[in-house]
């Protein structure tokens, strides 16, 4: 039987934006700055819930967490002032720890000094930038909105706070060459950062780099291509001391992403604002993804749940196994036993005997690993773990 033990991780989402990037498909408002306000009320609102039994000794205590991460959306156009008063907020229901990860997401426009100095203010501790490339060319393809010399400038800035600092890089962007993604990857390196995030560009469906393909005005690159890119990036960042510990993530040593290393343990996690998922060990919630519906249900003291995803033990036991074997680390057999009470042969046996005979994974008959054929084309084989046949 599935006892829920206390949480010790929150996302909080911020969805406000400057503008929409083509590719972006999160829940989010651009150019909607009269919702702050109302946002900022709503998170206070939603906070509240914390008090009817997940903390306990009543409305005076507060929930101690080991990470604290503000996504979006972008939680930097907030301002200075906005993020003070969000974090204010937060601080009347969360207890970040002395050694709490306190992660926020930024976009290099906004860290002036001034940000910097609010963000210390507010005890966070890393700041993940969404630089997605430091060259022209394939910011303006990505339809992003600063430049190279805005992404250097706000790590230098952030570094020289103290804040350690991860990047985010796009590859497969359109008409973007393996030589860009190598001098990407370079420029990358230079600037010091502790953590490295490699995602390909994917093309969602409502999303206006969605429609621009289908109208031949936009075209992805091959898929060829698109796997050199990424093995680059393992083999560059890799060889400049970066560890490669899950699918899309890289990270100097000690310096791996606390938070999403909550999420692939499956452990509890809290969650605020829209479109906003919290997980109690078996059941995912998911807040509505409309800004504004997201709003008038919590002020309106009604339920502003959009989406539950209660899993069976089975099923929670097959996510465990996606998420773990997208890691380097993989999946050790009787650590997975304890957690789940199943048998992790039991459910992927003959899935597993396929990517051993073709190379994709390891088993030293304690711990089960993709290899690196397996890690590029991790993607395909989940469904034999979530969804055998037969």
């Amino acid at each position: 039987m599935h006892l829920p033990t206390p949480p010790r991780s929150a996302y909080v989402h911020v969805p406000f934006c400057r503008h929409r990037c083509g590719y972006c498909d999160f829940t989010l408002v651009a150019g909607r700055d009269d919702l702050i306000d109302r946002y900022l009320l709503a998170i206070g609102r939603e906070l509240e819930r914390l008090d009817r039994g997940i903390v306990p000794n009543g409305d005076s205590a507060r929930l101690p967490l080991d990470t604290l991460y503000l996504g979006g959306g972008t939680p930097s156009h907030l301002g200075p002032a906005g993020l003070t008063r969000l974090f204010d907020l937060l601080g009347s229901r969360l207890l970040p720890g002395a050694e709490a990860e306190v992660s926020v997401e930024a976009n290099p426009l906004d860290v002036t000094r001034e940000l910097v100095a609010a963000l210390r203010g507010c005890g966070v501790t890393r700041v993940s930038l969404g630089g997605q490339s430091l060259d022209a060319t394939t910011l303006a393809a990505l339809d992003r909105d600063h430049s190279p010399d805005d992404v250097r400038r706000a790590a230098d800035r952030l570094h020289a706070a103290g804040f350690a600092v991860s990047l985010d890089l796009m590859t497969a962007a359109p008409s973007q060459s393996l030589a860009a993604v190598e001098a990407d990857l370079d420029a990358a390196i230079a600037l010091g950062v502790q953590h490295v995030s490699v995602y390909c560009l994917t093309w969602e469906k409502g999303t206006a780099f969605e429609s621009q393909r289908t109208k031949g005005i936009l075209r992805p690159v091959d898929e060829p291509l698109e796997r050199a890119m990424f093995e680059t990036a393992i083999d560059r960042l890799e060889a400049a001391g970066f560890e490669h510990y899950e699918v899309s993530n890289f990270a100097k040593p000690g310096a791996r992403c606390r938070h999403n290393e909550a999420y692939w343990d499956c452990r509890p996690w809290e969650a605020f604002g829209p479109g906003a998922a919290r997980f109690d060990g078996r059941t995912r919630t998911t807040n509505h993804r409309s800004t504004t519906t997201w709003m008038n249900k919590v002020l309106a003291g009604g339920d502003s749940t959009g989406d539950v995803d209660a899993m069976s033990d089975d099923e929670a036991a097959r996510e465990r196994l996606v998420v773990g074997l997208r890691r380097r680390d993989g999946i050790d057999r009787e650590a997975f036993r304890l957690a789940t009470g199943l048998d992790a042969d039991g459910l992927i046996g003959p899935a597993l005997e396929r990517w051993l005979a073709g190379g994709l994974a390891h088993d030293d008959g304690r711990r089960i690993r993709l290899t690196r054929e397996g890690l590029l084309v991790s993607d395909s084989l989940w469904t034999a773990v979530l969804r055998p046949s037969g």
